[in-house]
């Protein structure tokens, strides 16, 4: 991805659902204008959720989704058809694609009761108009002809209706400041860093201060004590990555507020409040327990990585327990059922849709096991967390109550 382009994750999730043949992938190709999705008469040709990010107007910048039938058969269309479903869970805008000359099946109907629990927006796309003309009178469904383009445009329109009033005006941090506010961010270049470049968290937290008129300032951690005497006048706030947070801490003065990309990024698209009551279950973890560390995203892990090596390091040292079981999840993959984990740890979601992240949290509410995140945890186990949450002074009054 280059700098200038908007983050998948930041981009309105379009997906495209229906039983084998009905015509999905070509619905697909038909509303981009492009060869999107591979198009044949054999059922099943789509075999996995295909992905793309591009422009579609009018919307903008959107992530477009083709998926597997929900009729597949067999084990492996048992997957499929899993698989399907579990894209909803990052979906805003659902389209359901049914063959006009067939009409809605048992299939469909199961689908649409999932948007309505879901609470996603949806269209039914009654395709092949050509050789089944039909009227429709729901408002919520059109018919078209991806073979003839008929009402194509139309349906281009009725997404776009849909999307109306779900963009995102939340920012990361520039809420919390002034214009032309300095804040320092704090980031190690080490093993685990990728070569030349910034990680997404750092450079949408940048984008977003120079976007509100402030001025940011990087620097890794062994740097910041003369970074800070350098400037004529103090900075608002210290932003660091979460590893480096109990170095970062002695080195910040007390009269500057400090904090980590991954809390930012647990109040901007997760439940900050959820992290901060969550992490408190660190403190009752017991021997042989479960624990599951979870990622937003698929890197190649590095010898210092900070899922797999430093924050299960830092857990057996705060607990003293070294025979703590833990788990990872990564990228789109999460556990179907949580019960068996006493603690889930998540990273800040910046590679996930704030609806596919909300709905991770929600599965541990619902199950009723802790969640918290990356930079919550690192800073409890420090003992700054509290210091660390003084730009959210209603959610570090939580700790105080506890």
């Amino acid at each position: 991805m280059s700098l200038n382009q908007t983050p998948s994750a930041d981009r309105l999730h379009i997906a495209f659902f229906g039983k084998r043949n009905a015509g999905k992938s070509s619905i697909v190709n038909a509303v981009t204008n492009q060869d999107l999705a591979i198009v044949s008469d054999t059922a099943g040709t789509t075999t996995d959720p295909v992905s793309k990010a591009m422009e579609l107007l009018p919307l903008g910048p959107v992530v477009i989704i083709d998926t597997p039938g929900i009729d597949d058969e067999g084990e492996l269309g048992q997957l499929r058809v899993k698989k399907s479903y579990q894209v909803l869970n990052k979906t805003d805008i659902a389209v359901l694609v049914v063959a006009a000359d067939v009409g809605l099946s048992e299939e469909d109907q199961a689908l649409i009761t999932r948007f309505h629990d879901k609470q996603i927006p949806y269209l039914i796309v009654y395709n092949k108009s050509d050789i089944a003309p039909a009227s429709i009178s729901n408002e919520n469904a059109i018919l078209v002809s991806a073979r003839t383009g008929e009402q194509i445009h139309a349906l281009r329109d009725k997404i776009a209706s849909l999307a109306k009033g779900r963009e995102n005006h939340k920012t990361i941090v520039s809420h919390m400041l002034r214009k032309e506010d300095i804040v320092i961010l704090v980031v190690p270049i080490d093993e685990s860093a990728p070569k030349g470049r910034l990680i997404l968290p750092q450079q949408q937290t940048i984008r977003d201060l120079l976007d509100h008129h402030c001025t940011a300032v990087v620097t890794q951690p062994q740097e910041l004590p003369q970074t800070i005497a350098a400037l004529q006048k103090k900075p608002a706030l210290v932003i660091t990555d979460s590893q480096a947070f109990a170095g970062v801490s002695k080195d910040t003065p007390a009269d500057i507020l400090l904090t980590s990309f991954s809390i930012l990024f647990a109040n901007y698209k997760g439940n900050l409040r959820l992290a901060v009551e969550g992490v408190k279950a660190l403190d009752c973890l017991q021997s042989g327990d479960r624990i599951l560390i979870s990622e937003g995203c698929t890197h190649h892990r590095q010898c210092g990585d900070i899922g797999t090596v430093k924050l299960p390091a830092l857990i057996r040292k705060y607990t003293g327990l070294d025979d703590l079981q833990f788990e990872w999840t990564s990228g789109t993959e999460f556990a179907d059922h949580l019960t068996a984990y006493k603690l889930v740890i998540h990273c800040g979601g910046c590679m996930l849709s704030e609806r596919e992240m909300q709905y991770r949290l929600k599965c541990a509410a619902d199950e009723g096991v802790p969640i918290t995140n990356y930079g919550t945890a690192i800073a409890y186990m420090n003992g700054i967390l509290q210091r660390s949450l003084a730009v959210f002074p209603d959610i570090a009054d939580i700790l105080k109550e506890q």
